[in-house]
């Protein structure tokens, strides 16, 4: 830093043990074994762990650390940190600074404290963190705390994966054994290992840390559970990509700088659709990473809200009416040799590995479509799917105008051509001509191709993009490895490949759709090609636990039937607990501050039509209405506790989550409705919490 001016370049990295970091501190032999277990997928070598554990207490030390923890990613969607100091006492009463490769590579977390799915007892307390060597150790901070962060997997004493990290990288090696497949089939002998690749964008909204103290389900759900509309929404469309506020700049300039010391490649920041809404979105990296990534993004989002009097929400709808939070999921596959395998070319037609890894996507979304809708489906993200600012339930790839005639040529026979995307004239001499991309962006579908990637887009804001990515990989390592297994035998690889494309593109076109995936239309027509429709995070649920889903977990070894079994028994419980959270703080919220401020207020509006006695119409008809949204909040306050109760005493998992959606969130909507109209009504120096245009507009 010179004159007060950060060098990003000397910055960028320097609290992450990265490569060049490790090419300096580690001996020659280490270094190369290490990387050959990051690169190629060789098993790590136990014997240079000493020597890699004792380079990276020196570096944290030197950095300021006196612990470190094993951080992994528990079922809970946040993740989880066990920290123990470097210190180890010594005889003549002082100690010294230890690290041994034991504790790198293993650790002790109480696995009975972390959900489960009934794989452990509260009894049986024994798990294992085991260090991700292909994710960077990092060093950092909490207050004057400084650690050293080893990212791990995590498991149960019965080896059962505990966690969200496990199954990703389960379906990253499978996905890369079946793309290698197919490529030797296809004449590559040069390509070792294929990586899904992922650039994640987080939406997130800022609002006043002063307006979020005073607001009980901002504190205890993410999201207003209350609040009438702001006078001003996002209708004048005018915050998309408007100029940042003052507070909200300098905001982004620590939240980069505290990424870029991470590592984190964070590259776009603007201000997003609705009021108080914006977006951050880093460059690609390897798909286990990049979820990392994200994980400390969402950390460091929060911490540094805090710092700036703000709160970050997460939530997917933390307002009614106006745009809710998504995180674009880019995915894209790429060989250990720099080939993206899904970047069309000059001529996509032409393009025999494209086109048969751009088959196979469209195969496996189509035919595990359920499977993908459910691993974006929660209580938070059915606020948002099917809205305005997301796309609906309802599974579609779009793959744009070229690419789509290019499929349509499949499915009659061999492909021969598209359009050309040609170029942009604008007409004025002293603009620029400019060449346009291959397909158009359509912000309407769950699944669209957009140049040389796809972008899954119902993944939501709070979420940890692992699910959609361990299901995406290995929906996608089985289509390939059914197309790997016709090629391995055929005799002309080119023509069975030809023919195995066009019978892709014949039976799954249905899933294929450019249009607007907003309109009544398409929801009919959907319907008519038979693609499924799960609008409930309850009925995506329960189409987990399929023989096919637990076919093709199995059998690329990604998930046992009885960690799936587990994994769907823990969506439904947070599902549940998410919802009996809500409906308790509504409750807390109506009785406590809400129903008491509107009884105040009509206790003086039946004081001034007394006063003013036969010549106050206005007041007594005031009175009048505002008694009876009283009542009928009352009435919803009653109603609701009991159904929360009657839902919550159930003790199968589907069922209590289907009471919470057919029988408790309809209550709970009642209840905002007529609190709502209270808002509308009562006097502003009464009403007892923020309301939305001062938490959306005011900075």
């Amino acid at each position: 830093m010179a004159d007060g001016v950060m060098d990003v370049t000397e910055h960028f990295g320097s609290s992450v043990f990265n490569d060049a970091v490790m090419r300096e501190r580690l001996p020659k032999n280490v270094y190369k074994t290490l990387r050959k277990t990051i690169d190629e997928g060789e098993e790590l070598d136990p014997t240079i762990a000493d020597v890699v554990a004792a380079a990276m207490k020196d570096w944290a030390i030197e950095k300021g650390a006196t612990h470190y923890c094993h951080w992994f990613q528990p079922m809970t969607g946040s993740t989880a940190e066990k920290h123990d100091s470097f210190i180890s006492p010594t005889q003549d009463g002082r100690v010294i600074m230890e690290f041994s490769g034991k504790e790198l590579i293993k650790g002790e977390p109480d696995a009975s404290s972390f959900p489960s799915g009934g794989l452990r007892a509260t009894f049986e307390a024994r798990g294992y963190t085991a260090w991700d060597c292909t994710s960077p150790v990092f060093v950092k901070n909490d207050g004057a705390n400084m650690t050293l962060f080893i990212p791990c997997a995590f498991c149960s004493y019965t080896d059962h994966a505990l966690d969200k990290k496990t199954p990703l990288l389960r379906s990253m090696e499978a996905l890369s054994k079946q793309a290698v497949r197919v490529l030797r089939a296809l004449g590559n002998t040069t390509s070792k290992r294929v990586t899904a690749t992922l650039g994640s964008e987080q939406e997130y909204f800022l609002i006043d840390r002063q307006f979020a103290d005073e607001r009980m389900d901002l504190i205890c759900s993410g999201r207003t559970l209350f609040g009438a509309p702001s006078p001003k929404g996002q209708e004048l469309e005018d915050q998309y990509f408007g100029s940042l506020h003052d507070r909200i700049g300098s905001f982004m300039n620590e939240l980069n700088t505290e990424l870029w010391a991470l590592g984190i490649s964070a590259k776009t920041q603007h201000n997003e659709v609705a009021p108080a809404q914006y977006e951050i979105a880093p460059i690609f990296a390897t798909v286990n990473v990049a979820t990392d990534w994200n994980q400390l993004t969402m950390e460091t989002l929060r911490d540094v809200a805090g710092r700036h009097g703000f709160m970050c929400l997460l939530h997917e709808k933390p307002f009614a009416g106006v745009n809710g939070s998504g995180k674009h999921n880019n995915w894209s596959m790429g060989t250990n040799d720099g080939i993206n395998l899904l970047d069309p070319g000059a001529t996509p037609h032409d393009n025999l590995v494209f086109l048969t890894f751009l088959c196979a996507i469209v195969r496996a979304v189509d035919t595990y479509a359920p499977m993908l809708r459910a691993s974006v489906a929660s209580a938070s993200n059915d606020h948002r799917l099917g809205a305005n600012e997301a796309p609906p339930a309802i599974i579609s790839v779009f793959l744009g105008e070229q690419l789509n005639e290019i499929f349509e040529q499949l499915a009659t026979g061999k492909a021969k051509g598209g359009k050309g995307a040609g170029c942009i004239k604008l007409g004025v001499n002293s603009l620029p001509v400019l060449p346009k991309d291959n397909t158009d962006r359509n912000r309407t579908s769950p699944f669209a191709f957009t140049g040389n990637r796809f972008e899954f887009r119902m993944v939501g804001s709070s979420m940890s993009p692992s699910g959609a990515n361990f299901v995406l990989n290995t929906i996608v390592a089985e289509c390939l490895s059914q197309i790997a297994d016709e090629l391995e035998k055929s005799k002309s690889v080119n023509a069975t490949c030809q023919d195995i494309l066009s019978k892709i593109a014949k039976d799954h076109k249905r899933v294929v759709f450019n249009g607007n995936n907003y309109s009544a239309e398409w929801e009919k027509e959907a319907k008519k090609r038979g693609l499924p429709n799960l609008k409930t995070t309850p009925e995506a649920y329960a189409m987990i636990l399929s023989k096919e889903n637990y076919a093709v977990m199995e059998k690329h070894g990604v998930l046992t039937k009885e960690e799936l079994t587990a994994r769907t028994e823990t969506l439904y419980e947070q599902y549940c607990l998410a919802l009996n959270i809500e409906a308790k703080t509504m409750l807390y919220m109506a009785k406590r501050q809400i129903l008491p401020a509107c009884i105040e207020y009509s206790a003086r509006l039946a004081d001034a039509a007394k006063s003013v006695g036969t010549a106050g119409k206005t007041q007594k008809e005031l009175l009048k209405t505002v008694c009876k949204l009283i009542d009928t909040a009352s009435a919803g306050v009653v109603a609701l506790e009991k159904a929360r109760i009657a839902a919550d005493g159930i003790d199968h998992a589907d069922k209590k989550a289907d009471a919470f959606l057919k029988k408790v969130i309809p209550v709970m909507n009642k209840l905002r409705e007529s609190v709502d109209a209270l808002e509308e009504i009562v006097d502003a120096s009464i009403w007892p919490l923020p309301t939305y245009a001062e938490m959306l507009l005011m900075r």
